[in-house]
């Protein structure tokens, strides 16, 4: 699709934003899976299903666009996800409370482009003209930001005291 106007924009940034949840999604069933402390793996799941919601309200708003969630992957998720596998799935770390540490940190790293993407949709839409878009995306954008400020908490009272 060639991006010629803002409402073009938009467009491409709710299907990159659709992509890169669903990425991210996959990812966050296996940090959630690999966290010791349960408060995390309770953050996670509660994660996946704002995620989950994410996307839905996302494919929804593109149906009233006449657009479709795109069939390609969001590179730049794809290099986060690579990296929460790579460093929190994969990785040889012996102690639980670093390995937990490390699973906030990647998880973090894909929640702050999430914030980066949703709050530059609310803004292009509220500029469209688009004020359902723009709430739907808000209550995306807050849940996100809420989720990030949990795992904050979550590292900050349990798991960097632990890990330390």
């Amino acid at each position: 699709m060639t991006i010629a106007t803002l409402r073009d924009l938009y467009i491409d940034q709710l299907q990159d934003i659709h992509s890169a949840d669903s990425q991210a999604r996959a990812v966050t069933v296996k940090l959630a899976e690999a966290a010791e402390n349960p408060h995390l793996d309770s953050a996670l799941h509660a994660g996946v299903e704002g995620i989950e919601r994410g996307m839905e309200a996302v494919a929804s708003i593109l149906a009233r666009h006449d657009a479709a969630p795109r069939e390609g992957h969001c590179e730049a998720m794809a290099g986060l996800v690579r990296e929460a596998q790579h460093h929190a799935v994969d990785s040889d770390i012996s102690d639980a409370g670093v390995r937990d540490a490390m699973i906030i940190a990647q998880y973090q790293r894909m929640t702050h482009y999430a914030i980066a993407v949703y709050g530059s949709l609310v803004a292009f839409a509220q500029r469209l003209g688009y004020e359902d878009d723009a709430a739907t995306l808000e209550a995306c954008l807050s849940r996100t930001r809420d989720g990030d400020k949990h795992l904050s908490e979550i590292a900050t009272r349990d798991v960097n005291r632990q890990a330390a």
